[in-house]
């Protein structure tokens, strides 16, 4: 039974090899998401962090994405100009933060990049503006 294993090994090594790349891919976001802290929202979730807790919401799009829809009462900053915008969000520090884009990538950074910088209520809205508009949750423009 072992050398059966070890010849499957051998011969399939390749494809082993893919199997463990796209495990590792798959899980890679969420486990360093979590490593760092940084917790996923669904949209639900994130409606209750705005009504009950007074949640701010940056949209870290692009200006074009913006303009086709964006969570009511968001604050644009788009991904590459946070830096600049840090020490305007320090009257935010305190508050819970949700950041939100397309899909929930780049929103993922904007927090992580809000967590090194001392902010500790900060979230990441799974599936982004995409999640929010299939829960039937409204935009503006």
């Amino acid at each position: 039974m072992e050398h059966k294993i070890l010849f499957f090994i051998e011969s399939q090594w390749p494809l082993l090899l893919g199997a463990v790349a796209l495990i590792i891919m798959i899980f890679k976001g969420p486990l360093t998401r979590r490593a760092a802290g940084i917790h996923e929202v669904d949209p639900a979730t994130a409606v209750q962090l705005i009504n009950h807790e007074d949640a701010v919401i940056i949209d870290v799009r692009e200006q074009k994405e913006w303009s086709q829809g964006h969570l009511p009462g968001a604050r644009h900053i788009p991904l590459g100009d946070l830096p600049k915008y840090m020490q305007d969000l320090e009257k935010h520090r305190g508050h819970h933060v949700i950041c939100q884009c397309a899909s929930g990538m780049r929103s993922s950074r904007a927090a992580a990049s809000l967590k090194k910088a001392g902010f500790d209520k900060i979230y990441s809205l799974r599936g982004g503006i995409g999640a929010w508009r299939s829960a039937g949750l409204p935009v503006e423009k």
